[in-house]
């Protein structure tokens, strides 16, 4: 249970710094949403740059089964490589993005 809990701080703490960049165009707003009793986690933009729409998830990133799945990650340095810097096994972190049959190959988690 520890581990649990230390895993949805550090993805916590992960949406919340990442979350203190505003975009530099638009007027864009910044979201984060933690659905900690189901273990849903994003970052999301929304708002207009000029006539267009801008919304969708720069994070997306859920707890499932004591493991981390990245689902959608909209970085550019890659949060999988935070959270092995803070001590996350990479056995616990899945780049869901990938397709089943590529993750044996990303160093990571398959499932």
């Amino acid at each position: 249970m520890a581990k649990l809990e230390q895993y949805r701080a550090f993805v916590q703490q992960l949406i919340k710094q990442y979350g203190a960049y505003k975009p530099s165009y638009g007027d864009i707003e910044v979201e984060t949403v933690f659905d900690t009793e189901r273990d849903h986690y994003e970052l999301i933009n929304v708002g207009w740059h000029e006539h267009r729409r801008i919304r969708g998830a720069v994070l997306h990133i859920d707890i499932k089964n004591g493991k981390i799945w990245i689902q959608h990650d909209g970085t550019e340095r890659g949060v999988a490589n935070d959270l092995v810097e803070w001590g996350v096994p990479k056995e616990d972190i899945v780049l869901a993005f990938h397709a089943p049959y590529r993750r044996q190959y990303t160093g990571f988690a398959v499932n």
